[in-house]
């Protein structure tokens, strides 16, 4: 288990954005969540996600949750 404020947790926001010609402003003003909190969760520093952002973000972007997040080997 990992140790207080320690995440496995990986955001491919970036590669996800890079591949659908999108940027963070347009995904922003897509989903209704803003620039800054998407930010956040682009840059790993997220240690919360709803499930309702994380539906309209996967639903945006066109993927899966496992495609958008993934829990990387210790």
């Amino acid at each position: 288990m990992s140790t207080a404020g320690e995440t496995r947790v990986v955001c491919h926001l970036d590669r996800l954005l890079e591949e659908r010609g999108m940027t963070l402003a347009a995904l922003s003003e897509q989903v209704g969540v803003t620039v800054a909190n998407l930010s956040v969760l682009k840059n790993g520093r997220a240690r919360a996600i709803r499930f309702t952002t994380l539906t309209a973000l996967c639903e945006a972007l066109g993927c899966t949750v496992g495609e958008l997040l993934e829990v990387a080997a210790p």
